[in-house]
């Protein structure tokens, strides 16, 4: 690594963006550079390697057309980029990084040499392609240019200007493509299932520290009322973190949310200067999974329904398991006394299970 790439990766390193990096073929002297270099936490997040086709297959959920390929590539950045929202707070700037290749190997291949990158935050897709002169460098050579590239990629996607020259050689050349993704694509993609969530950061400013729970209000906020936010404000003074709520824009019971409705119910967010997270999952176990390590709040009427088997096909064991699974992940709830049938229902009279997950309530006049 020479001083030029030395500085790009502490520019990138002092860039607010994180990452998660998933790597298939090469670019393997890329981790190496990011990591040497002092502040990699600030930027890495993850990192892995899906080598075998089992593991693609897994990553992807499909068996790609091509595993090597741009259209691979889009969708490994795609899953790296949902595995950084859960990662982290709402808006903190993430990205996921896709790279596939296939390089020179002690088996001379038919092909191309070739790599395919892909960067996707938010709101941007970067891509780059680039074919190899065969013969014209070793494993390691190759591997090295592809690792420049996959700088590149996460620079770019940082915001970092890049001032070190890519080895390109003869009539080689670098493919690039950058596509903007407005709000109407990013919630269709919500829709689809594409991505996890869409993060609407206009509350308390986001921070690189791991340990700050998220606490977490969901419902269907329509709309907002002076309710939700005291309810919000006291929770936080039970538990410290960062308040979200949430919005689950598939419903069990009712159709999915119109892009329309989600862009209305986000502006009331806007205008209070509160946080809202959309997401594609209407139950508490899946939202735990997407938003791990959270406190979340709840009245005591959906407390009750959280520890009722009726709700879990009628299965008692299938109840704990699924509690016992949201303790796992960090989560616990914050619960609010409420009237129900004309009664005020508080967590004293609930009876939950012994799991060693936390409850804990406080009764306010809202």
């Amino acid at each position: 690594m020479d001083m030029a790439m030395q500085s790009a990766i502490a520019a990138i390193h002092a860039a607010p963006t994180r990452a998660v990096v998933y790597l298939a073929g090469g670019a393997s002297q890329a981790v190496g550079w990011l990591l040497s270099v002092p502040r990699a936490s600030e930027t890495i997040l993850e990192v892995s390697v899906p080598y075998s086709r089992i593991s693609m297959m897994q990553l992807l959920g499909k068996v790609p057309l091509k595993f090597v390929s741009k259209e691979t590539a889009e969708d490994i950045a795609t899953v790296a980029y949902n595995r950084s929202l859960k990662l982290c707070l709402p808006g903190t700037p993430v990205v996921g990084i896709g790279f596939t290749g296939t390089l020179a190997s002690a088996n001379p291949k038919r092909g191309d040499h070739r790599c395919h990158v892909c960067a996707r935050t938010a709101d941007h897709v970067w891509k780059y392609q680039f074919t190899f002169t065969k013969g014209l460098r070793n494993r390691e050579k190759e591997d090295f240019v592809a690792s420049q590239i996959l700088i590149k990629a996460i620079a770019s996607s940082s915001g970092v200007s890049m001032t070190f020259p890519l080895d390109i050689q003869g009539t080689e050349s670098l493919i690039e493509s950058k596509t903007y993704l407005d709000e109407d694509a990013q919630i269709t993609q919500l829709l689809q299932g594409k991505i996890c969530m869409v993060p609407y950061a206009y509350g308390t400013g986001s921070t690189n520290n791991d340990d700050v729970r998220r606490v977490i209000l969901s419902g269907s906020f329509n709309p907002l009322h002076e309710g939700h936010l005291k309810l919000m404000d006291a929770a936080c003074s039970v538990i410290p973190g960062v308040p979200v709520f949430e919005i689950s824009v598939i419903n069990a019971d009712k159709p999915p949310l119109s892009p329309d409705e989600i862009k209305s119910r986000a502006i009331q967010f806007k205008q209070a200067g509160k946080t809202i997270v959309f997401t594609n999952q209407p139950f508490f176990f899946k939202k735990a999974e997407l938003l791990p390590n959270s406190t979340f709040v709840v009245g005591a009427d959906t407390a009750v329904r959280l520890i009722n088997p009726k709700y879990y096909d009628g299965s008692h064991v299938r109840m704990l398991e699924v509690l016992l699974a949201m303790k796992h992940l960090g989560c616990d709830f914050v619960v609010a006394g409420r009237v129900v049938d004309g009664k005020f229902l508080a967590l004293s009279d609930l009876s939950i299970p012994v799991l060693g997950l936390e409850f804990k309530t406080r009764r306010i006049d809202l």
